[in-house]
């Protein structure tokens, strides 16, 4: 529907019975996640750096919510009200576009400013012009081990594409639920 690439997706999994957010905390990057510590996270789960980055690139769609990244585009430090990583036209932007996110947590913007409802590239693109709005979008860039790929992935949208499709399949793969440990919803929101 928004063009991204086509990857087998295995049907008739089960799901488990037990959904805590507090079992969350580790497991899952956060937006403000330091690059080594999101490597971590993906490597102890047998993803590679690449995979990881390109599952990143599903931020080429959706959108977040300001208070992810409200404190890096406001009162940011005594020399700067955003963080320079952001393009300053970008960051007055993103201020304006987030004004009262303190009041109003609904607030949010696309995550992809170029092509916001197409999966391609442009989220690569981005990158080394300062237009990403996560602290871990803006540390894909800057950090050695993962700008490679950034940088393939920009210059390369077939290559993001097969990349993408093979980590999302090995992660449709990842602690597959079997037998009596789960269950095959009837209603996918809810446990039987």
């Amino acid at each position: 529907m928004v063009g991204g690439p086509y990857y087998n997706v295995l049907l008739g999994r089960r799901d488990g019975r037990v959904s805590k957010a507090s079992t969350i905390p580790g497991s899952l990057p956060k937006a403000t996640s330091p690059i080594p510590q999101i490597i971590d996270i993906f490597k102890a789960r047998g993803f590679t750096v690449q995979e990881m980055v390109a599952l990143s690139g599903a931020h080429t769609i959706g959108f977040s919510h300001c208070k992810e990244f409200g404190p890096q585009i406001y009162n940011y430090s005594k020399s700067s009200s955003y963080d320079t990583q952001y393009n300053p036209r970008f960051a007055q932007g993103l201020q304006k576009a987030c004004s009262g996110y303190d009041k109003n947590p609904t607030l949010s913007v696309f995550n992809d400013i170029m092509t916001p409802n197409k999966f391609d590239n442009s989220y690569f693109q981005n990158l080394p012009k300062g237009l990403g709005i996560l602290k871990s979008d803006h540390g894909l860039y800057n950090d050695w081990r993962t700008r490679p790929f950034v940088e393939a992935y920009a210059a390369d949208e077939k290559k993001f594409f097969n990349d993408f499709a093979r980590a999302m399949e090995k992660l449709s793969n990842y602690k597959v639920v079997t037998g009596n440990q789960g269950e095959i919803r009837h209603k996918c929101d809810a446990i039987n």
